[in-house]
């Protein structure tokens, strides 16, 4: 063994490769970025990496390598589930040869995420099994575990990191690549009363799953990663989970007298035998758990179904916040209270609020321009701005406030149909990066194109998944494995989906930007702008800008109009940030006394 610092994700993803994982796909979405990526750049060749067009298509070409008996691991974050969630519920059905693990790194906050779902809860609704980490050193030896569980039961499942176990350093002890186990696959058998999936299939593996679940149940109770902490003998205890238990056990070391703690690493099948074991002689337990109460409402059953005289407490009763990230002092005020210690030995930080400071797009961002573009287009006319997920979500902030609706990956686009349908004569954008017209949008425009709709489609190229870190997509002409690709060209694509009408313009160019979208706007049907300019963090950058002082008439039009973080206010005038500006110019078109310059 050797000891590395390590992040958890990458803790996930060498753990992964010591397990002999063959094949990893997935989708990026942070928090769950970092592991295919640690994979790709540690393999040397004979693991097979790919950036999936979507979580779907990820999780569907580790089924097929699964079927062939390659150990698979699929990576997504909590909303990527929900794409994948069509082939899961019934790939549960089918099972697996080959160990296959599907990483949802969920996000308690959320941090950077549209909704705080719960994969454990998800777990539960499809029948699959669920790990649960607690820390990077666990999600390192907990991962290889999970391979052989999916093995031995024959089915996919879920390994459930949260934000603080996946970005957390740690150091981690590892092993020699030399000790890593070999997974040499021996290829798709055929049988199709296996592999093919129908009503009487369905129904008796149903009943398989509902059986091997409570052996599973069973065989968690003596998993030692579940475990009952033993304290000073209270008949007050804690049950937890994930980096709650991390919090919890910090909390417990300042303490004189330690309840029991049940730490649940496993939260479905959920281990009965043990967590009776742990009742016995408690009069209350509290739960503390991100984000929904699945070990309490657990923990509920067991004593009803035992008749355990024991009160179980937590977001239930509202002893813990319903929703939100547990957080190290809240677990530290929860756990005293609960114990009756709450008023004793606490001392609260006297510390200042940190300043609010919203997300904005890059000095620079390209994306700006392409919305500053379409809004002065618009001026005085009824429009509808629908958005989409990524960088282009923050067009929502003031000045240029260009997000009218988001809702997830792709539904802008459909969203401007129904939009549309009830009040024709609105003017319907919808704006998606390149990334995600691959991933989720090209269903949308066919929707269009077919039912005739009304609208302008916004793709925002900037040749790249900027939200996420960067990732090569179909429109690159690169795969993760290093290979040069054949390129997707998006006017093709859209030309190929029955859209006649497709322009190019580099949003930089402010006028002309300006004009086409007055042109294309105007015609009928469905027709697209294809805004051309890299993400600004791609290229080095130009010459700075400067404000000349002489020419400044101080009417602050650069910085009410399009918000560009370069520009600030020093000394009450306007000037330029040397350190943010890239030099893409569009403040300098939009000064009216032509007051900036490129130094």
């Amino acid at each position: 063994m050797i000891t590395k610092f390590l992040m958890g994700n990458e803790a996930i993803a060498l753990g992964a490769m010591a397990a002999g994982v063959n094949l990893v796909s997935g989708y990026p979405g942070t928090p769950s970025t970092e592991v295919l990526e640690t994979i790709a750049k540690e393999n040397d060749g004979s693991i097979y990496v790919e950036w999936s067009v979507n979580e779907k298509a990820g999780l569907e070409v580790a089924a097929g390598a699964s079927y062939s008996g390659a150990r698979t691991m699929v990576t997504m974050k909590q909303v990527g589930l929900n794409v994948a969630s069509d082939p899961l519920m019934s790939l549960e059905y089918v099972g697996i040869k080959g160990g296959m693990v599907i990483m949802v790194a969920d996000d308690p906050g959320p941090i950077s995420s549209q909704t705080e779902q719960d994969t454990r809860t998800f777990a539960q609704f499809s029948k699959v099994p669920c790990f649960d980490p607690t820390s990077a050193q666990e999600a390192y030896d907990m991962i290889q575990e999970a391979f052989e569980y999916s093995e031995k039961y024959g089915t996919p499942v879920f390994f459930r990191p949260t934000t603080r176990v996946c970005h957390a350093y740690a150091s981690v002890e590892i092993k020699d690549e030399f000790d890593y186990y070999v997974n040499i696959p021996e290829g798709f058998v055929k049988d199709s009363s296996r592999w093919v999936i129908f009503p009487r299939l369905s129904n008796i593996n149903h009943a398989k799953i509902e059986k091997r679940n409570m052996e599973l149940a069973d065989d968690f109770s003596s998993y030692s990663r579940n475990a009952i902490i033993k304290g000073s003998g209270l008949t007050k205890a804690i049950a937890t989970h994930g980096i709650s238990f991390a919090h919890t056990a910090e909390t417990l070391t300042k303490l004189e007298k330690k309840p029991d703690v049940l730490k649940v690493a496993t939260p479905f099948p959920f281990p009965e035998k043990l967590a009776l074991e742990f009742l016995q002689g408690k009069d209350e337990v509290l739960c503390i758990e991100e984000l929904d109460p699945v070990i309490e409402r657990a923990l509920l059953v067991v004593a009803g179904k035992y008749n355990l005289n024991v009160k179980i407490r937590g977001k239930l009763d509202q002893t813990i916040q319903l929703s939100g990230e547990n957080s190290r002092d809240s677990i530290d005020a929860d756990i005293r209270y609960f114990l009756g210690l709450y008023m004793q030995d606490l001392e609260l930080p006297n510390t200042p609020e940190l300043p609010v400071r919203p997300p904005v797009l890059c000095a620079g961002c390209p994306h700006r321009a392409s919305f500053y573009a379409v809004k002065k287009a618009m001026k005085g006319q009824e429009s509808l701005f629908a958005g989409d997920i990524g960088c282009y979500t923050l067009g929502n902030a003031m000045p240029l406030d260009m997000v009218d609706t988001c809702l997830c990956m792709g539904a802008g686009v459909n969203i401007t149909q129904g939009v549309g349908r009830v009040k024709p004569d609105t003017k319907c954008f919808a704006f998606v990066g390149d990334s995600t017209f691959f991933a989720s949008a090209i269903t949308g425009v066919v929707n269009a194109v077919y039912n005739q709709a009304e609208m302008t489609l916004v793709v925002l190229d900037n040749s790249t998944t900027a939200m996420t870190g960067h990732q090569p997509h179909p429109g690159t002409g690169k795969t993760m494995m290093g290979d040069f690709t054949q390129k997707l060209d998006i006017e093709q694509v859209l030309r190929g989906c029955g859209v006649e009408v497709v322009e190019h313009v580099n949003p930089l160019e402010l006028d002309n930007a300006v004009d086409t979208v007055k042109k294309v706007a105007n015609m009928p049907g469905v027709k697209a702008i294809i805004f051309e300019s890299p993400c600004c963090v791609l290229f080095k950058p130009e010459k700075p800008y400067s404000v000349c002082g002489e020419k400044c008439i101080d009417c602050r039009k650069c910085i009410k109009e399009i918000g560009c973080p370069g520009l600030v206010v020093m000394d009450g005038k306007v000037t330029v940030d040397e350190s943010l500006c890239n030099g893409c110019g569009l403040c300098a078109q939009i000064c009216p006394t032509k007051a900036i310059e490129k130094k």
